[in-house]
């Protein structure tokens, strides 16, 4: 086809009728195959809970500026740009400049958005780590984006802490709407279904150990489209209680991938080293260390304000027709639809305070049985 007809073409094409326009109705769900011979492999990982919040402060160590980020719990990918931002602000007030280098220790969520949000602000970066992905414990998380899941205990949520952490939360999910629509699909929006037995006014038990914590949700609502209650004719769920939402959800091990390529193409450079002491630290080459290590800074730092909490996900052969995520209420298991798989977690009765990282088949078959009687 000539220029000249393909933009006529084009033209035509947008000429929208005078009359409105009918849409075909929504299609239906298509429904789960979940069943525990489609369990390809189970992955556990820890949570680095810390019931004051997240640790993001400057001191100084060992003739080094020493910036500690870690003790995201739950939230480590959900609030990973808006934290990261907050310890770049404290290595600029340390006098350190751009085109200084600076090592950053820890390779997860938080060590990758950290070297990168470090880089883009001019500096060099070094990366040292014991395991890089996909051995890292973020590599093991669920990938929706919650950024109020497992964050701080409501002892500790005072206003000035809610508000700061809505900033975080806000700046991050700016950050992630970066890296939607590109071809490895690292961030992509699902619309989901909270389905329950019982009713979504029904109370939740809580499980051994942990603390109550703050409702946050309602801080950033607006960032998380509104859904609706939906008759049994609109949904394929054996339960009589469905509302629909839309949420984020990051395909973890193509984000992994991306923020791994993009730092060395920035020059970042890479080391696998492990450190058993925090004098270690005066050893590096770098004036300015931050301090990245996830639920490690329990036994680096002996930061008893750590607790781990255990985390297991199932991954089942990947179903690319089922496009939403799921979450059973009161049945205590979530379902996501990543690109590596059909992604179904849920919580142990003992996960909190747990650091074993041997996976329970038992514990998954059961997660996925519970499922599979929705559909």
């Amino acid at each position: 086809m000539k220029r000249r007809s393909l933009l006529a073409a084009g033209s035509a094409a947008l000429t929208l009728p005078a009359w409105p326009l009918e849409f075909a109705a929504p299609h239906p769900p298509a429904a789960m195959r979940v069943s525990t011979d489609r369990i390809v492999d189970i992955a556990v990982g820890i949570r680095p809970f810390r019931a004051q919040g997240p640790r993001i402060e400057s001191q100084k160590r060992f003739g080094k500026t020493v910036i500690h980020h870690y003790g995201h719990g739950g939230s480590g990918w959900s609030l990973s740009w808006g934290s990261a931002q907050r310890a770049l602000a404290l290595l600029q007030a340390s006098g350190a400049k751009p085109g200084e280098r600076v090592a950053v220790i820890g390779c997860g969520a938080i060590g990758l958005t950290t070297a990168r949000t470090l880089q883009q602000a001019g500096h060099k970066v070094r990366l040292y780590a014991k395991d890089r992905p996909p051995l890292v414990h973020s590599s093991a998380a669920t990938g929706l984006w919650t950024p109020d899941s497992r964050i701080v205990a409501s002892e500790h949520a005072s206003e000035p802490w809610m508000v700061s952490w809505e900033a975080m939360a806000r700046a991050s999910f700016k950050v992630h709407q970066g890296y939607l629509g590109l071809p490895s699909g690292p961030v992509e929006w699902h619309d989901g279904y909270v389905v329950s037995d019982e009713g979504f006014n029904a109370p939740l038990g809580g499980h051994v150990g942990e603390p109550d914590y703050p409702d946050l949700a309602g801080r950033v609502a607006d960032l998380r489209p509104q859904g609706k209650a939906m008759a049994a004719d609109e949904h394929p769920f054996r339960t009589p209680h469905v509302r629909r939402f839309t949420q984020l959800v990051f395909n973890i091990p193509a984000y992994q991938r991306l923020l791994l390529d993009d730092f060395a193409r920035d020059g970042g450079e890479l080391v696998q080293r492990e450190f058993r002491s925090p004098r270690e630290f005066a050893r590096l080459p770098e004036k300015c260390v931050v301090n990245c290590t996830g639920d490690g800074a329990r036994l680096l730092l002996g930061d008893a304000s750590m607790t781990p909490v255990r985390g297991q996900t199932a991954h089942l052969v990947p179903q690319p027709e089922v496009d939403y995520a799921l979450i059973y209420r009161g049945q205590n298991v979530v379902a996501l639809p990543r690109r590596d798989g059909l992604l179904v977690a849920a919580m142990g009765e003992h996960d909190f305070g747990n650091d074993d990282l041997r996976p329970d088949r038992a514990h998954s078959e059961d997660a996925v049985r519970r499922l599979a009687r929705l559909f």
